[in-house]
């Protein structure tokens, strides 16, 4: 029996940077269409390892980038760029903090280290 005051219990992946995905295993993880995962990659929120769709393999990192975007649009309704953009600034904060705490700890941190990529 259930308890009405039971929260629904998230699903949870865990992978590896170095896992491959195909387009469909992408699509699958995502609950969307293969369209739906061209057009990440078509704005750049993804960047597949191949020439076309039918070749393409992704990483772990891939199927989270996929899933914020997503949740993004579906959240809070933007649009795949309005998204993509949000995106791009969660990095940054997220390299951002990174910085921080190397700072905050007495790491030296290479400021250039990003412009070499």
């Amino acid at each position: 029996m259930r308890n009405k005051n039971t929260l629904p219990q998230p699903d949870i992946c865990i992978l590896e940077e170095q896992v491959e995905l195909t387009l469909d295993d992408l699509r699958c993880a995502c609950s969307v269409s293969a369209e739906k995962i061209i057009e990440l990659v078509d704005v750049g929120v993804l960047e597949p390892i191949g020439s076309e769709p039918t070749c393409w393999s992704f990483d772990g990192i891939s199927l989270n980038r996929a899933r914020v975007v997503l949740r993004l649009q579906r959240d809070i309704g933007t649009d795949i760029v309005g998204a993509a953009l949000a995106l791009e600034l969660l990095d940054e904060i997220k390299l951002l903090r990174t910085r921080l705490r190397a700072v905050d700890a007495g790491y030296p941190f290479d400021d250039h280290a990003d412009e070499q990529n």
